[in-house]
């Protein structure tokens, strides 16, 4: 089976804002934005938006099967000044649809997943492997991609954290404890004030080695409970770092430079 790797960057959805609040077609994107923190830290609220209120803009994938390993990212370009969510959500539900693979993510359950879903229910997006529970597919039964404790998605902080919140950790902090080059340039704080300045590429970059750190930890994990021996586990270790070394991206060129060992 194939492994697709995810990880999803996203902004507070500026347009859902002002049809729920009901804003003034006159004020800017800055003003709507300021008067929702405003109403939300006046209420005691996270300035963190809600799922539902997410806008997508970039979904990096590292796909991994029998001809090799790719990274590749699914960004929102706004063409014409108009959204692609809709577009580049349907594109990463498409690659599902014709891969059927082993999808991992870090708090893919807790943000990434059900982000998508909203989005993807918004803009009228078709999923209809991803959402099979064994209608079509018998073996989607009792191994399908929305159980929780399925394995198909696997979410690796949930089951790392035996799906107790109390219990996860960060994946920044995991990836260095484990040797790994953890977060570069940014946090998922930034990316919002990274969007207002134009650079795009910079939170594409930024997600590919999130999403990257992701597939190092993937490999680890299946490593401690025995589907890599200590040889197989090397030698992908080895694969990967030959893969990116052979990227102009400079990004990787810094990854490489940062990882310890």
């Amino acid at each position: 089976m194939s492994v697709l790797v995810f990880d999803v960057e996203s902004i507070p959805d500026i347009a859902g804002l002002r049809a729920l609040r009901g804003h003034a077609a006159t004020l800017s994107d800055a003003e709507v934005y300021a008067l929702e923190m405003a109403e939300r830290n006046e209420a005691g609220r996270s300035d963190f938006m809600p799922h539902h209120l997410q806008r997508v803009l970039a979904i990096s994938c590292v796909f991994r099967n029998a001809d090799g390993l790719k990274v590749h990212s699914f960004v929102d370009r706004e063409t014409d000044g108009k959204s692609q969510e809709g577009k580049i959500i349907q594109t990463f539900f498409g690659t599902v649809e014709k891969h059927v693979p082993q999808l991992v993510s870090w708090n893919g359950g807790g943000f990434d997943l059900p982000v998508l879903h909203y989005r993807g229910l918004r803009h009228g997006v078709v999923a209809s492997k991803y959402w099979d529970l064994g209608e079509d597919d018998r073996d989607f039964k009792w191994n399908n991609y929305i159980g929780r404790y399925h394995l198909r998605h696997l979410d690796l902080m949930d089951l790392l954290a035996m799906y107790q919140p109390r219990a996860s950790a960060p994946l920044d902090a995991m990836a260095k404890l484990c040797g790994f080059p953890g977060k570069l340039g940014m946090d998922g704080s930034a990316v919002y004030p990274a969007y207002l300045q134009g650079q795009l590429e910079d939170i594409r970059r930024y997600c590919e080695t999130d999403v990257m750190n992701t597939y190092l930890l993937y490999c680890r994990f299946q490593k401690m409970r025995g589907g890599f021996t200590e040889v197989e586990y090397e030698r992908e270790i080895a694969f990967v770092r030959e893969t990116l070394g052979g990227s102009a991206e400079p990004h990787w060129a810094e990854y490489l430079g940062a990882w310890a060992g």
